[in-house]
């Protein structure tokens, strides 16, 4: 439901990307210069770099130290892709379920530059009130509504729409925004800078409920914009989260124009472990990070300690010992201290505490494929479709309708749900799952009889459950900026003791930006700097990195 905010007369209306806003670095012009990323001299050439996780952040960052020359030897605990987790049901060749990371904003440039150059093809996700979903149902309080557009339901969702935009308005968005459009760091900083000590301690909740533009509606207004919310469905499960983190993502149009990665985002990931290396890179013409490892990662991680000769040591699950000039840890930051056994002395105390504190969200999703996009058939009694990506206050909270073409299965999201309604799913097995989610859809459609479209076996996941995750992303709370600014940082290592040197984090839940696939590959690139520089490696001068640049961009420093 988010609107659009003017650019001023006479400016060019220039894309609004993932450019800060705590750090505004390009990291898109970055990758696309023809210098490439850097080099590192010939006395590190193929220097083995340990990459502790084969996610996204993983992956990136192991093919760029490729790339430059060293040898990034990857450990994985199960599969490569990590969030990004396309299943594929059985007999059904491509029709997928995305289990993780399903929407792609095109702000996210970095993540698009790797997307672009692995062929992968991309079309708009189907969000409620956007042309892909077609129509949207959306049910609160026992009374349903259906629309193609805002206009076409009731007043007051306009009215809440509207009162978003007044509210953002009230703290300077389209102003932010517009610097972001034209990579106006001064302007942006000063402004976003500014921002950050006023809202570091307040939530998502506070701002709206305190606002100008939703204190003069009543509160049903603010429970409708809960429950059904903005661009990509109700926030309601975000209202603890600091309003920094929200802003976030609506200044940077995260929540706006998405895109859905055909035959899965798990795709990107995978196509980067056989992707040869360019001309540039000192490997031979052909080298691929699976040819590096003969075919497949080496096993998850165990330990990681600093061995005699200053070396870091990493011990996997079943005991096989390697040495490194440099780790770079992609994992949650929480399996740092729960299920890979570290020296403490890797990380100061202060680092270890904001590690700790991180606070992940839970989500749950249950997919069913189905015979046919049947909800595309009109109800001969209102002229609509039957069904439509599906918003409500049931357990079901977001459903989503997947078309896959014409002769093909289609696919159901059932139910999309984050905290506490996620948490209701956790005790019961898929089937349980599914039934729940059909009984409250057959309360929206009474008429309907899903269950008899369902074909194959349905697939759910809960990622709080999950050993090598314990939750789906970081949701920062008031307060945590400090403790998100020591791991962002901590890519610079110049002025740390030789003790905490050559360790290196990188992964969504390091960003500023959690939950979005361009905060992982940002941090991979910053993780990439800092490897190639601790090797004595730099930047062209005319291409400069994000840790050359790092006095100039900083994110602000609130101090302890």
């Amino acid at each position: 439901m988010s609107m659009t905010h003017p650019v001023p007369e006479g400016r060019r209306p220039e894309p609004v990307t993932v450019f800060g806003p705590d750090f505004p670095f390009a990291y898109d012009d970055w990758l696309a210069h023809p210098a490439g990323l850097g080099t590192v001299p010939g006395s590190a050439r193929e220097a083995p770099v340990a990459v502790v996780g084969a996610g996204l952040a993983g992956m990136v960052a192991a093919y760029e130290l490729m790339e430059l020359g060293l040898r990034p030897v990857v450990y994985e605990r199960s599969r490569i892709g990590g969030r990004l987790r396309s299943h594929e049901f059985a007999g059904a060749d491509g029709v997928i379920a995305e289990l993780g990371g399903m929407r792609f904003p095109v702000s996210g440039t970095s993540f698009f530059h790797y997307a672009r150059r692995l062929g992968l093809t991309c079309v708009p996700f189907p969000n409620p009130l956007t042309e892909a979903a077609g129509s949207t149902v959306v049910d609160i309080g026992g009374q349903t509504y259906h629309g193609r557009t805002l206009a076409e339901l009731p007043p007051e969702f306009t009215e809440v729409a509207r009162a978003w935009d007044e509210a953002l308005e009230e703290i300077g968005f389209a102003e932010l925004q517009n610097a972001i459009r034209a990579r106006d760091v001064e302007t942006l900083k000063q402004r976003w800078d500014a921002l950050v000590p006023l809202w570091d301690g307040r939530s998502f909740y506070d701002f709206v409920a305190t606002s100008q533009a939703f204190s003069k509606l009543p509160f049903r207004h603010r429970e409708l914009f809960g429950l059904v919310g903005f661009g990509t469905g109700g926030w309601d499960s975000d209202f603890p989260n600091s309003m920094l983190e929200i802003l976030r993502v609506v200044v940077t149009n995260c929540d706006t124009n998405q895109q859905l990665v055909v035959g899965g985002a798990e795709q990107l990931p995978r196509r980067l472990w056989t992707l040869p290396v360019s001309e540039r890179s000192p490997w031979p013409a052909g080298t691929t990070l699976a040819s590096l490892h003969g075919g497949v990662p080496r096993a998850g991680v165990a330990a990681i300690g600093r061995g005699g000769d200053g070396l870091l040591v990493i011990r996997d699950r079943w005991g096989a010992s390697g040495a490194y000039g440099a780790v770079l840890a992609t994992c949650h930051s929480w399996l740092l201290t729960t299920q890979i056994e570290c020296d403490e002395s890797l990380f100061s105390q202060q680092l270890w505490m904001a590690l700790d504190r991180t606070r992940y969200m839970q989500s749950s999703k249950t997919f069913v494929m189905v015979d046919r996009p049947f909800w595309k058939d009109v109800n001969p009694l209102t002229g609509l479709p039957v069904m439509g990506m599906t918003l409500t206050d049931r357990l079901t909270r977001g459903t989503y309708l997947f078309d896959n073409g014409p002769g093909r299965p289609a696919v159901i999201c059932l139910t999309y749900s984050w905290m506490s309604d996620a948490l209701k799913m956790l005790p019961y097995d898929i089937d349980q799952r599914v039934k729940l989610a059909l009984d409250a859809l057959g309360k929206i459609y009474p008429g309907i009889d899903i269950a008899s479209h369902i074909v194959g076996d349905p697939v759910t996941v809960s990622w709080e459950d999950d050993p090598d995750f314990l939750g789906a992303f970081k949701g920062a709370l008031p307060g945590h900026y400090r403790y998100n600014h020591r791991m962002y940082s901590h890519f610079m290592q110049a002025g740390r003791p030789p003790a905490e040197r050559g360790m290196f984090m990188a992964g969504d839940d390091i960003s500023f930006t959690p939950a979005w696939a361009e905060g992982a590959v940002q941090t991979a690139l910053n993780a990439v700097w800092g490897v190639m520089t601790h090797f004595g490696g730099a930047s062209h001068p005319d291409n400069p990195g994000p840790g050359d640049l790092y006095d100039k961009l900083a994110p602000l420093d609130l101090g302890d």
